[in-house]
């Protein structure tokens, strides 16, 4: 038997196989190398002579390809150059097929010159695969009730039964698996389990069935609760509260919800640096109960009190004006409440484009043994100017726009200059108002305001220019407060024109008039602009004297009562009652602009401003010196958007007391559109027992409820 060619040599292109008893038989005669080796074995070519027989490569990539030369040294392995045509299989051998091709021999193109643009009619085929359907169905979550949560997280319900193949139904019906054995355990079950099989709907060819099932298995409770932490005032600070005890259901929201009530609890309670750790449950799952050891370390930090105020930053207020704000006292145990709420007081000045408080340790000890703690303020100043504008209509009144600039910080600190006008079709007018908040103490405002005039309506039409300083404690939207007040000094200067009923006809008169307004609000409502619970009682008191040829003092009063009803999340019922008298003057002593009128959009719906009262012989009115108002609405909002069917009565009288003899009554309906600074409101309302002259329509429009 022959022997094989041995390992490591190349066969030369050309000769025969060695002759064995399943070696292929060829008609092809062996070469002279097989001819002078009678057991076919062929001379192994040295790597030097291969290496040699190469031909030089050229160092440009886009030089054409030298031709390889052959090697005529005996034993040389032979390179074919110009075979051009693939060997094809005859009988036993293979041999070359085809003439020679001279066009193959010449040099290739170099890759330079080749066109590399893309083409501009690319076309992409679209290859739309099938879409299968599949339903789900889960099993066991329903009992820990579960099924609602796994609904919304669930991989096979996003995919809204369409997948592209089975293979994407199992994938999601698998991570469907991981979610339901999270949630399990969420609740305390460390050995759920949960097992999907996709099938097909026998019913329906090509349709699959997700089935989800999962076992909850045994519930793990609570077998002790530890507390790793330095001793704390009192001693049991911490551990009453965080509210878990020995047999809970080791529930991970219950578990978060306690720490989270430890990390919020204990900065109230003088120690602002507190740290709750990584807590630690080991489960006992080979005990005959299902149970785990609890594990908490809390780094509290040092028990701290108030210290100093320090500031930094692009400064709005200094050291001094920041003491105003803060409701709390140097030495006075910490509770990170009062300090949220010197922040939140500082927001409410509008001043600051950003402001932090933070605490920071000093190292300094109170002789109580607590460490004062003092407050960085970091103060980044915003915009200090504001332009606002808006406007209303309603029948009787007309059109009132108002427009204003302020500068609420031009004499620091918090001293804001304020300018407005006011365009009307019945009224015009402009003012100038010098305002300092927190002037002094904090909420506390003072304020200076310079107005003039004109107004024209069927009561009177007025020259009017006022001088006057209030103080107020008022409320803002961040700080809503059950009680405010404000006083006050009033001068005024009015021309106005009256209908004289002993002359009988209009005349104009001149009025000087001095006052001292004040007000107490009670409000336990909830909203300033849109209450929708809780009452308010408001009470206004103002002793005046009228000066026209001689000094004549009385006394204005008007008390007013508000209350919300939510019936549900949609249905508010409010309802307002308000009654007011002037006592020490006769009516036609007193500026018409200063008597008491009823309807209009604040008052009683459905007559025209100032309409409701006593009338002159041309049928216009003349005001009283007693009134008294009742509304009832009915406010159902959805999303955005409310409907507001309301009735409103009321009256004014000449009498220095009100009666209930002669009310007016008006009805409507309005719409509300909801925005973040409050109700954009129209309101349309008729009158139901309507005197001569008064319309029968009336339109409100403005921003904020009516009451």
């Amino acid at each position: 038997m022959a022997a094989s060619p041995a390992v490591g040599q190349i066969a030369r292109p050309g000769t025969a196989p060695a002759k064995g008893p399943d070696a292929p038989k060829s008609d092809t005669a062996p070469d002279a190398a097989t001819a002078s080796d009678p057991q076919g074995n062929q001379p192994i070519v040295p790597d030097a002579e291969f290496n040699a027989a190469l031909p030089p490569l050229s160092g440009d990539i886009n030089a054409p390809l030298e031709p390889m030369q052959p090697d005529a040294k005996p034993g040389a392995v032979p390179l074919p150059t110009t075979q051009t045509t693939a060997p094809v299989a005859t009988g036993d051998t293979l041999a070359p097929v085809g003439p020679e091709d001279p066009a193959l021999a010449q040099p290739l193109t170099p890759l330079a010159s080749f066109d590399t643009t893309p083409l501009d009619n690319t076309t992409v085929a679209n290859v739309d695969s099938p879409e299968i359907r599949y339903d789900t169905e889960v099993k066991g979550l329903e009992k820990l009730s579960l099924d609602g949560q796994f609904k919304s997280l669930s991989a096979l319900n996003e995919g809204k039964g369409k997948a592209s193949n089975t293979a994407q139904v199992s994938a999601r019906a698998r991570e469907d698996e991981s979610l339901a054995v999270r949630l399990m355990r969420s609740l305390g079950y460390y050995d759920a389990t949960a097992v999907s099989v996709v099938e097909q709907v026998p019913a329906t060819p090509g349709r699959l069935k997700a089935v989800l099932t999962a076992s909850p298995g045994r519930l793990y409770t609570l077998s002790s609760v530890t507390v790793q932490a330095d001793p704390v005032v009192p001693t049991d600070l911490i551990r009453r509260n965080l509210p878990l005890k020995v047999g809970d259901p080791i529930e991970a929201a219950r578990i978060q919800g306690a720490e989270a009530n430890v990390s919020l609890t204990l900065p109230q309670q003088g120690y602002p640096f507190v740290k709750v750790g990584e807590r630690d449950i080991l489960l006992e799952d080979q005990s005959p109960t299902a149970v785990g050891a609890y594990t908490l370390p809390v780094d509290t930090g040092p028990r701290s009190s108030f210290g100093k105020i320090t500031t930094t930053g692009d400064t709005v207020f200094g050291v001094d004006h920041l003491n105003i704000f803060p409701r709390f006292d140097e030495g006075q145990l910490y509770d990170a409440r009062l300090t949220d709420d010197l922040r939140d007081a500082l927001v409410a000045t509008s001043l600051f484009n950003s402001v932090a408080v933070e605490p920071q340790r000093t190292g300094r000890m109170n002789p109580d043994g607590t460490e004062a703690v003092d407050l960085l303020v970091r103060q980044t100043k915003g915009p200090a100017r504001t332009l606002a504008a808006t406007g209303g209509y309603s029948t009787g009144q007309g059109i009132r726009l108002e427009g204003s600039w302020q500068h609420r910080n031009l004499f620091p600190d918090e001293g804001a200059l304020i300018g407005s006008i006011v365009a009307g079709t019945q009224e015009q007018g402009a003012s100038g108002t010098f305002r300092r908040s927190n002037a002094g103490r904090r909420d506390r405002t003072f304020t200076m305001i310079a107005s003039a005039s004109h107004q024209n309506y069927d009561a009177y039409e007025a020259f009017i220019g006022t001088l006057a300083m209030r103080w107020s404690y008022d409320s803002t939207p961040i700080w809503q407060k059950p009680l405010t007040y404000s006083y006050g000094v009033e001068l005024t200067g009015t021309n106005e024109d009256v209908y004289d009923f002993d002359a009988g006809r209009r005349r104009r008169g001149t009025y000087g008039i001095a006052a001292l307004p004040g007000q107490v609000v009670f409000d336990r409502s909830d909203s300033l602009l849109n209450p929708t619970k809780g009452f308010r009682l408001k009470l206004n008191l103002s002793p005046e004297a009228s000066v026209r040829g001689a000094v004549r003092p009385y006394v204005r009063t008007m008390v007013e009562g508000t209350v919300y009803y939510p019936i549900n999340d949609s249905l508010v019922i409010a309802g307002r009652a308000r009654a007011g008298s002037i006592q020490g003057i006769g009516r036609d002593d007193l500026a018409p602009s200063r008597r008491y009128y009823g309807g209009g959009g604040g008052s009683v719906r459905g007559y025209g401003y100032q309409r409701l009262g006593p009338l002159d012989p041309d049928g216009n009115p003349v005001g009283g010196r007693s009134l008294n108002e009742f509304a009832v609405e009915a406010r159902y909002r959805f999303g955005n958007f409310g409907i507001v069917p309301f009735i409103d009565a009321g009256n004014s009288y000449d009498a220095k007391l009100p009666t209930f003899s002669a009310l007016k009554f008006g009805a409507g309906i309005g719409g509300r559109f909801y925005t973040n600074f409050g109700p954009f409101r129209v309101d349309v309302a008729t009158p139901l027992n309507p005197r001569p002259g008064d319309g029968k329509v009336a339109l409100y429009i403005s921003i904020g409820q009516a009451f």
